[in-house]
C-alpha cells in the first residue's frame, strides 16, 4: 500500500505518541518530517522517533510530499498554523479544539472546502476498541432508546504535574476547552448532535502555582472558568449533562454513563482507547462486564489520522472530521454563552454521527 506522508508541527509532550504511533502503528502513514519554533525541540523528537527531516514550519508546509499536516502546537496557535497549513495545500489535522473561536473554526472549514482539502482533529478516542464497543451496544439496542447521559471530569488542575501548565488557563484553556472535547466527542458519536445548551460557569481560584519542575513556584493568573456545567438536550430528544472542573480534590463520579430505555451503559475513560465497558439491563442485579469487541485499546493516539489517510486514497468521508470538531467546539462556547446571558443557547451546528469501526479489522488497518 502507498503510504501517505505526514509533517508534524508542534513538538511538544503530546508530539511523542503521535510520532510513535504514525510510524509504526498504521500501515497507512510516514512521518517524514516534524518541526517545531524551536529548532532542537524538532530536532530531538527526529532523531529519537527516526524521523527524516527536522526543520522550520515554513520549510515542512513547502514539502510537496506531505499530504497531512498534524497540528500539535498549544491551542493559541492552531488558527495560525492551521490556516497556512491549507494555504499551502495540505490536509490539516489539529489537537483539540478545533480553534479558538467559531469565527475561527468556520474560516478554516470554508478555506479546506475552497481549496478540496479535508480538515478535521482530535480527540480519536472515540475510535478506540472501548468506545466503539459502546457504540455498537447502542447501535444494536441493548439499552434500548437512550434517553439521558452523564459526562463527569473534575480534577485540581495540571500544575501539580504539567512541566508548562500555564496555557490551561490562558484562552482556549480551562477544564471544559482542554477536557470537554474528550467527553463530548464520545457523547456525540454515541447520541448524536445536540440541539440546545444550557450552562453555568465560574472561576474559583484568581492565580494558580506551579508545584511542577521546572516552573516551581510561578504564579499562573487565570483568565477562564475553571468550574462548568452544561445541559445538553440532544436532537433525539435525550437530555445529558456534562460537568468538567479544576477546582475539585476528589470526587466519586462515572466518566460516562447512558441511560436507556432498557438498561444503562458505563462508558470508559474517554481520555483513554480501552476498557472497561460495563452494562446493567432492567431487572439485573449486578454490572455485567462487556469483552471489548473492536482493536486499538492501547494509547492509539493517531487513529483519526490514520483514518484521514484512508479517506485520502479511497475518497470516503473521514471520521474525526471538520463537522464533528466543530460541533464539539460550538457546545463548549454555548455552555460559556449560556452562563453569561442567562438563557438557552440553541446551537447553529449539527452533525452526522460518524461511520463506526466495522468489526475483525486487522491490526495496523482501518478499512476492511
Amino acid at each position: 500500500m502507498n503510504k501517505v506522508k505526514i509533517g508534524i508541527i508542534g513538538c511538544g509532550n503530546i508530539s511523542s505518541i503521535y510520532l510513535k504511533n504514525l510510524s509504526t502503528m498504521f500501515e497507512i502513514t510516514e512521518v517524514s518530517a516534524c518541526a517545531d519554533i524551536i529548532l532542537e525541540n524538532a530536532v530531538k523528537q527526529a532523531k529519537e522517533f527516526n524521523i527524516k527531516k527536522a526543520c522550520s514550519v515554513e520549510e515542512l508546509l513547502s514539502d510537496p510530499d506531505i499530504k497531512i499536516v498534524v497540528n500539535l502546537t498549544t491551542p493559541s496557535s492552531h488558527f495560525e498554523v492551521s490556516i497556512a497549513a491549507l494555504e499551502a495545500g495540505k490536509n490539516v489535522y489539529i489537537e483539540k479544539p478545533l480553534s479558538l473561536t467559531r469565527q475561527q473554526g468556520t474560516e478554516l472549514i470554508n478555506k479546506a472546502k475552497e481549496k478540496n482539502l479535508l480538515i478535521g482533529g482530535a480527540p480519536d478516542t472515540f475510535l478506540g476498541g472501548g468506545m466503539q464497543t459502546c457504540r455498537k451496544l447502542i447501535d444494536d439496542g441493548w439499552i434500548g432508546t437512550p434517553v439521558a447521559a452523564t459526562a463527569f471530569m473534575t480534577c485540581h488542575g495540571h500544575e501539580s504535574w504539567h512541566p508548562a501548565p500555564d496555557f490551561y488557563y490562558k484562552i482556549g484553556g480551562g477544564p471544559m476547552f482542554d477536557m470537554g472535547p474528550y467527553y463530548l466527542t464520545a457523547l456525540l458519536s454515541l447520541m448524536g448532535p445536540v440541539a440546545k445548551v444550557s450552562g453555568m460557569t465560574k472561576k474559583t481560584f484568581p492565580t494558580r502555582t506551579i508545584t511542577s519542575k521546572p516552573n516551581y513556584g510561578k504564579v499562573i493568573d487565570v483568565e477562564v472558568a475553571t468550574h462548568a456545567t452544561g445541559l445538553l438536550e440532544f436532537e433525539s430528544g435525550a437530555i445529558g449533562t456534562i460537568i468538567t472542573s479544576f477546582d475539585v480534590w476528589a470526587a466519586s463520579l462515572p466518566y460516562i454513563e447512558i441511560y436507556g430505555s432498557l438498561g444503562s451503559l458505563k462508558v470508559p475513560d474517554p481520555n483513554t482507547f480501552g476498557g472497561p465497558v460495563l452494562i446493567k439491563l432492567a431487572g439485573q442485579t449486578e454490572w455485567m462486564e462487556i469483552p471489548i469487541a473492536f482493536g486499538y485499546t492501547e494509547n492509539s493516539r493517531g487513529v483519526g489520522v490514520a483514518d484521514m489517510a484512508y479517506a485520502l486514497l479511497s475518497g470516503r468521508g473521514h471520521r474525526a472530521n471538520a463537522t464533528l470538531t466543530y460541533h464539539v467546539l460550538d457546545i463548549m462556547h454555548a455552555i460559556e454563552d449560556s452562563s453569561k446571558e442567562g438563557k438557552h443557547i440553541e446551537l447553529k451546528s449539527t452533525l452526522i454521527r460518524p461511520e463506526a469501526l466495522p468489526l475483525g479489522l486487522l491490526s495496523g488497518k482501518l478499512d476492511e
